[in-house]
């Protein structure tokens, strides 16, 4: 082999690095986290190596290590005067979303991690196999996660952060200042009917879901003061019919969860709930059309995958806007987000005649 081929191969092979080990570039985050190191920079950075090991109570040589892997990362930056938090970690402090992006660290920790071992047999049998990891019978994680001490409020806290994160888009959407009465369909905690409610002063929700998950719903609706505004209903989303007297419906992290013959049905279904021209509202992170990422849904791929249930997975904008279209939606259109996650919305009208 000629030397430029040789320097060229090896350049190629090293873009395998963070992919072979990507359980190890998480761990690095996870034990900053867990350890408190980006905590202590935060708020006393810069420091020496010495300083952070005192500080954290860590041998040398653990800190060191962990050092070397945050540095290495650019979670964590050093110059002449030591230690202080990378890019990305300053960000999310300065931003004032840290304690969100470290209850979505704790989410990987505890509940996608050990599961994303069973990625290639979910591939295999086409069933969330990762699911075997928590105790029950059921074929949904939802249920099962209630078996497990602190579980399921974990869950919920992550989706709760997750949608901090990610909403901007919904919120801004122009649908709502149109409308009167929007219908949560699978709400959970409420997270963004109280988000909307606060945008959008003239708005009334209704949060949809089970009575499990209400019951967070109804803790985060009085937290915020808006129990006159938010409503809650507690139904099966694919049971019967919606309530009715709401002109806009939305579906927020929810077809990402099911198969398309039951996301097409609960379109359907909002179809026949909403009033000519009212508007149906889909928002999650989306799967680009031309199937080359974005790299961040291709990764949470391995969540849906492994564990939600077995049809779970991040479809791409066409296919959604196709689902509203079947269902006898028009004016279909996307609304991507700004951010750095690929969330967006989808949306569509029932027809005035």
């Amino acid at each position: 082999m000629a030397p430029t081929q040789h320097t060229s191969a090896a350049a190629d092979l090293g873009l395998l690095v963070p992919v072979l080990f990507g359980h190890a570039a998480f761990q690095q985050l996870n034990a900053g986290c867990r350890l408190g190191l980006f905590d202590l920079l935060n708020a006393e950075g810069p420091l020496s190596a010495e300083r952070i090991s005192e500080r954290l109570d860590l041998p040398p040589r653990s800190c060191d290590v962990l050092l070397l892997g945050t540095t290495a990362l650019g979670l964590t930056a050093i110059d002449a005067d030591g230690y202080r938090n990378g890019p990305p970690v300053a960000a999310a402090f300065g931003a004032g979303l840290w304690p969100v992006l470290r209850d979505i660290v704790e989410f990987q920790d505890r509940i996608a991690y050990l599961p994303a071992a069973d990625y290639a047999e979910s591939l295999r049998t086409g069933r969330n196999v990762g699911i075997r990891h928590f105790p029950g019978t059921t074929e949904d994680l939802y249920s099962r996660l209630s078996g497990v001490p602190g579980l399921e409020d974990l869950f919920y806290r992550c989706m709760h952060s997750w949608s901090r994160l990610s909403n901007p888009v919904l919120v801004a959407h122009p649908a709502f200042p149109q409308a009167r009465r929007v219908l949560d369909v699978g709400g959970g905690d409420a997270v963004n009917a109280v988000a909307l409610a606060r945008a959008h002063p003239g708005l009334r929700v209704t949060v949809m879901d089970r009575e499990g998950a209400l019951a967070a719903a109804r803790r985060t609706i009085g937290a915020a003061g808006l129990a006159d505004r938010i409503a809650t209903h507690a139904a099966d989303i694919f049971a019967g019919v919606y309530p009715h007297g709401h002109d806009c419906v939305l579906f927020a992290h929810q077809l990402v969860i099911w198969s398309a013959e039951q996301n097409l049905a609960l379109l359907r279904t909002a179809y026949e709930a909403l009033p000519p021209g009212g508007a149906v509202l889909v928002f999650n992170a989306f799967a680009d059309d031309d199937r080359t990422g974005p790299l961040y849904a291709a990764l949470d791929n391995v969540y849906f995958s492994t564990l939600p249930f077995r049809d779970s997975t991040l479809y791409r904008w066409e296919e959604c806007e196709g689902w509203l279209r079947e269902a006898g939606f028009t004016d279909v259109r996307r609304t991507a987000g700004t951010g750095w996650t690929p969330h967006g919305v989808v949306s569509g009208r029932r027809p005035e005649h």
